[in-house]
């Protein structure tokens, strides 16, 4: 019994340090949020630190810039998504061929994803700098256009080239995950289909696309969860403009919180991020679980 109970206190000894950190910087901020989320912790007004309950999240539903930038951020998670899904597959199909390089062109692929999202993020700020940029100068020795183009210079062109940094960074851990699934294919069955007479685009959609099913399911949960919190790349390159046409919502969290000192607003959209990310989340698993199933 003695020895039984040494062992429980040698085992709450040795976890004791992980809990105390879990609870310091994933509890305590998790639940210090929350009430924020329920009170007026504005600094500016005079009520400052009341309840007010629900009427942050009310006000907030309510309000039309909330579900433009929310619909900013579906966009960016959406088209993402799907770039980093078809590089994803072709590039791995690629990789995944006896070509000449193979190895060498496995190994670099991954540098992109290696590169720290803020470095990443100040890097292609100067690629699309209007005047030094290394687009304007390569399209323009190209011939493809006359004259330098301000590329984060309007709403919609600069979240587009927004995407296009993110999917360069990230389209590398997607080939990742396909070239491993790839790797277990029963090449047989290619074989066999291709005696039948199969084309390559017939053996892609019927044999290829039906393998990679669970893949592209799994890569869709874990990257819509990290894209939808997309920070740090918005930080680095546009700061939410131009006129917030890359305000997404944690960077509309992070203005409210630091910037504009209204932390009721902040901690009510960071738990409607992840209310948001849990539906997500939780239909993308019956996806999976529908797909073992079948």
């Amino acid at each position: 019994m003695k020895k039984q109970l040494s062992e429980q206190r040698f085992a709450w000894l040795v976890i004791a340090p992980a809990c105390v950190i879990v609870f310091g910087i994933v509890i305590f901020p998790l639940v210090t949020t929350f009430i924020y989320s329920l009170k007026n912790m504005d600094l500016t007004s005079s009520q400052y630190g009341q309840w007010i309950w629900l009427r942050n999240y009310m006000d907030l539903l309510r309000d039309k810039e909330f579900w433009l930038t929310t619909g900013r951020t579906a966009y960016f998670t959406g088209v993402s998504l799907t770039i980093e899904l078809i590089l994803g597959i072709f590039i791995a199909l690629l990789l995944n061929e006896n070509i000449k390089g193979k190895a060498f062109l496995r190994t670099i692929i991954i540098i992109p994803w290696a590169i720290p999202t803020i470095v990443n993020g100040a890097m292609w700020k100067w690629i699309y700098h209007p005047e030094y940029g290394a687009l304007n100068a390569l399209l323009t020795q190209l011939g493809l256009i006359d004259h330098y183009q301000s590329w984060l210079g309007s709403p919609w062109l600069a979240m587009n080239m927004i995407i296009i940094a993110d999917a360069w960074k990230m389209t590398p851990l997607v080939v990742i995950f396909f070239l491993a699934s790839l790797q277990l294919r029963n090449l047989s069955i290619y074989e066999a289909a291709r005696v039948d007479g199969a084309n390559i685009f017939q053996r892609f959609y019927h044999l290829t696309l039906p393998f990679l099913k669970p893949t592209i399911l799994v890569i869709i949960v874990m990257r819509t969860m990290e894209a939808f919190k997309v920070f740090d790349i918005i930080y680095a390159t546009t700061r939410g403009g131009p006129a917030n046409g890359t305000l997404t919502l944690t960077y509309d969290a992070y203005l409210k919180s630091f910037t504009n000192l209204q932390y009721s607003q902040g901690a009510t959209i960071s738990y409607l991020i992840a209310f948001m990310v849990l539906i997500l989340t939780l239909l993308y698993v019956k996806l999976l679980k529908s797909e073992a199933a079948n």
